[in-house]
């Protein structure tokens, strides 16, 4: 996956850990009192792929992620919490 921001061409089918992390990420945020259009600022991301992580149809790449850790001020177990049990 490109780490501009970019989306690749073609969409990936929704995985029950994919969609685990993109509710976790969604939580973080709305907590945070994030917007999706203050989160992509702030990650320097495009509110499309925000949006597509959330509805879990992608798990960004190791620096993305923690460009998300750093701009949701929240550790590691909270964004993969549950991501492992199918």
């Amino acid at each position: 996956m490109r780490d501009d921001g970019a989306m690749p061409a073609r969409k990936p089918k929704k995985s029950p850990p994919r969609v685990r992390f993109g509710k976790n990420i969604f939580s973080q945020r709305t907590k945070r009192r994030l917007t999706q259009e203050k989160l992509a600022e702030k990650t320097g991301l495009s509110v499309r792929y925000v949006q597509s992580i959330e509805a879990g149809e992608y798990l960004p790449s190791l620096p993305t992620l923690a460009r998300l850790k750093s701009a949701l001020r929240c550790d590691w177990n909270e964004l993969f919490g549950g991501c492992d049990r199918v």
